[in-house]
């Protein structure tokens, strides 16, 4: 006969193992949960991110977004006032410069740093490359606002290349702030603390550089993650990516752009811009 003892502990292992099994029926199959699917997206790896990474995929593209320098197309007739840009990150490697020169390119950008955990192994090819062949250059970051406050990430950017030099060739950095690659759109944050992480960011570069930051951004994701805030357009100028024949409609607080991203699909380089003015008046606005 069974003592006390342990016919009591026989029935809690019982209905501890009742419970578990209870447990388990209710769990959805594993190609339910997120992001463990056949058919789920595939998340990149931290630091993989580029300037645009998700203009293509959320806006699309226009008709003539690739076509190539020259063509007949509306924008030909803007051509002779703006400027001719580029800009590259890691997936570039080491970039054809003198090919880029030669075909009229005359600016550029390189990703210098993501969150506060990358830095661009070909930066220094690809910033000084630039440099080097007659191009006013620039650096880029990418935020990642669910990883680190804006004023770390700013404080980041500038000890990794990311700092300005009045010498008239060298461009004020830029925030890039778009779609999260590696999850939620808007990073996790309501629109009030997007807008507050980007003022951070923002204020702290400013404080470090003397400069401006420039921000780059596709107006759709502008209106999604920060109500369409309206605030620094009077200070920071305006990057826009739309891959179309128009830079189309720009976020609240800006009415002029004065860098467009409008292809992925360049020579050479996939990634082309053009600045808003002519040659000088790039030069004028790395001086400023």
């Amino acid at each position: 006969m069974r003592s006390p003892i342990r016919l009591r502990r026989s029935r809690s292992r019982l209905a501890l193992t009742a419970a578990l099994t209870g447990l388990l029926l209710t769990l959805p199959a594993p190609s339910a949960l997120a992001g463990t699917g056949p058919d789920a997206p595939e998340i990149p790896m931290r630091g993989s991110a580029y300037m645009g990474v998700g203009v293509l995929a959320h806006d699309g593209a226009g008709d003539d977004s690739d076509a190539p320098l020259g063509t007949d197309t509306p924008l030909t007739a803007t051509r002779a006032t703006q400027t001719e840009g580029v800009d590259v990150s890691s997936h570039q490697r080491d970039v054809d410069w003198p090919t880029l020169w030669d075909s009229s390119t005359k600016w550029a950008y390189t990703k210098a740093s993501e969150g506060t955990y990358y830095t661009n192994p070909y930066f220094k090819q690809q910033y000084d490359g630039a440099y080097d062949v007659g191009m006013v250059r620039g650096a880029y970051h990418f935020a990642t606002p669910d990883t680190t406050g804006g004023a770390t990430q700013a404080d980041y950017f500038v000890d990794h290349g990311g700092a300005w030099t009045k010498d008239g060739r060298t461009l004020p950095g830029v925030l890039d702030i778009e779609w999260n690659p590696y999850g939620d759109a808007c990073y996790g944050k309501s629109k009030s603390g997007m807008v507050t992480w980007i003022r951070d960011f923002l204020n702290r570069y400013k404080d470090r550089t003397g400069r401006d930051a420039v921000i780059y951004t596709a107006t759709s994701w502008w209106t999604d993650c920060t109500g369409d805030y309206a605030g620094f357009g009077k200070t920071n100028p305006l990057w826009v990516a739309r891959y179309a024949s128009a830079p189309g409609t720009l976020p609240s607080g800006w009415s002029s752009y004065t860098m467009w991203q409008y292809t992925s699909t360049g020579k050479t380089v996939g990634d082309h811009d053009r600045f808003n003015g002519a040659l000088e008046e790039l030069r004028d606005f790395a001086g400023a």
